[in-house]
């Protein structure tokens, strides 16, 4: 059964994101390893999605899932008279938050900044043993230089208010950690679909660039090479490897304390990921020198008439950062679990979407 109303344990862990991409990855990987019950806060919009997702995961008569319906925006995530229900709760997973690069400040900051106050508060009002916290690499905003865990304010500008939002914060949950709260932070890169199948609930970020490819004749197919781009990085990272990290990682106690950012140790160029997809898709790829600015307005316009396209994107085609993740690396040694090269999975991204035209660039908050 998957429902605040059920009897039986109850639950041990709190997760925050479900039924969401990464949310249900990795709620399906804590019932894999014994975890739970497991409580899930759940928007009531979503709830039927939740149902079933959960009853995917456990089966319609499992209670190891339970939901509870709320929101990180209200104080006490909305539960009311549930919170005494979570008492038991040990370990609180946060990774509710707004995936957008072109998102509004007021729904950015009610969510990402104050939602993640007010489930620190839970977490500290449950005396939790563990929070387990899902930032982002671009917290960095725009740094110039080599990022790594030992960054957070670096004065750095920002491209967006989702970077400016998760940046502020990931700064409240490290003020709660000095102040003694067991956390450990985890900052994926640009996250893409599972490397292994494809799957993935939307087509944002790189997928833009995919997409706009194929909408154009595979012999001649156009794109802007932006002043700076060839000395720029694009960091992705396959959901599984993400999961497979948190997994691992939120296991153990040693890594209460630390900050791990899960991105790619090599990653392409971006004129390389641009000839990466171009190869997966089978098309011949011209990339036409351009300004930003006129680049901007050329994908407002495209976007208007339909066509796969988001300005936002174009900041992270002349990104100065670099993201390095030496505390990462050294926690993973001899697991196995590290980032595959992106060339060794495009083509499954690209069969995805080629079999799934269905999904779009939306997805739940």
């Amino acid at each position: 059964m998957s429902g605040d109303d059920g009897d039986g344990e109850p639950p041990t862990v709190l997760l925050t994101g479900f039924p969401g991409f990464l949310g249900v990855a990795l709620v399906d990987r804590l019932l894999e390893r014994g975890d739970g019950p497991i409580a899930c806060l759940v928007q009531p919009m979503y709830r039927a999605l939740a149902e079933r997702r959960a009853a995917e995961l456990a089966g319609p008569d499992d209670d190891r899932i339970r939901l509870y319906e709320g929101d990180i925006t209200e104080p006490g995530l909305g539960l009311e008279n549930s919170l005494a229900e979570l008492e038991p709760v040990e370990e609180l997973y946060h990774l509710a938050a707004i995936y957008d690069l072109a998102v509004d400040p007021e729904p950015a900051e009610a969510v990402n900044v104050r939602g993640t106050e007010h489930v620190l508060d839970v977490a500290e009002e449950l005396a939790v043993d563990r929070f387990q916290y899902v930032s982002t690499c671009y917290v960095s905003g725009r740094y110039d230089g080599v990022f790594t865990e030992a960054h957070l304010r670096e004065g750095q500008p920002f491209n967006n208010h989702y970077e400016r939002t998760k940046y502020e914060a990931e700064v409240a949950v490290q003020e709660r950690l000095a102040d003694g709260l067991p956390a450990t932070i985890y900052r994926p890169a640009i996250t893409v679909g599972d490397s292994e199948t494809g799957e993935t609930e939307k087509y944002d970020g790189p997928y833009y660039l995919l997409r706009m490819l194929r909408s154009q004749p595979s012999w001649l197919s156009v794109t802007t090479s932006l002043p700076g781009a060839a000395g720029s990085e694009l960091n992705v990272v396959p959901r599984d490897f993400v999961i497979d990290a948190i997994d691992h990682l939120s296991a153990r106690e040693d890594t209460t304390g630390e900050v791990y950012q899960l991105c790619d140790p090599a990653p392409l160029s971006v004129p390389a990921f641009v000839d990466a997809v171009a190869d997966a898709i089978g098309h011949r790829v011209l990339s036409v020198p351009g300004s930003k600015s006129v680049t901007r307005r050329l994908l407002d316009v495209a976007a208007a008439r339909g066509v796969p396209a988001e300005p936002a994107t174009l900041d992270y085609l002349d990104h100065p950062t670099r993201y390095a993740c030496p505390n990462t690396r050294r926690a993973l040694a001899g697991t196995g679990i590290e980032c595959p090269p992106f060339e060794s999975y495009v083509d499954v991204l690209v069969e995805f979407v080629r079999e799934n035209p269905e999904v779009d660039d939306e997805a739940m908050s």
